[in-house]
């Protein structure tokens, strides 16, 4: 049998990728020290080196459309819930 997929998280992700940027360690020293196959290292090293821009051009205004984006249907849903309670103590 196989061995089954481990699933790092991002916190995880991010510190390895940071490092291998860094350079002051091999791909091979971080996949030893980490456990994880250097293949999978220099694949969260680029995804990070790629994405990095994208951190701070959310300080320009984005940042208010996204949460503006995410608020929007919680709102629709209260207000759908509080006309179902109004509805049900109308019945009781």
């Amino acid at each position: 049998m196989g061995q089954t997929r481990k699933h790092h998280s991002s916190a995880f992700k991010a510190k390895v990728a940071l490092e291998a940027v860094k350079g002051v360690h091999t791909l091979s020293e971080l996949s030893s020290r980490y456990r994880v196959h250097p293949t999978q290292i220099a694949q969260w090293k680029r995804q990070l080196l790629e994405n990095a821009p994208q951190v701070f051009d959310r300080g320009r205004g984005g940042g208010a459309t996204d949460a503006e984006g995410l608020t929007a249907p919680l709102y629709q849903e209260i207000g759908r819930l509080k006309m179902e309670v109004d509805f049900l103590q109308k019945k009781l």
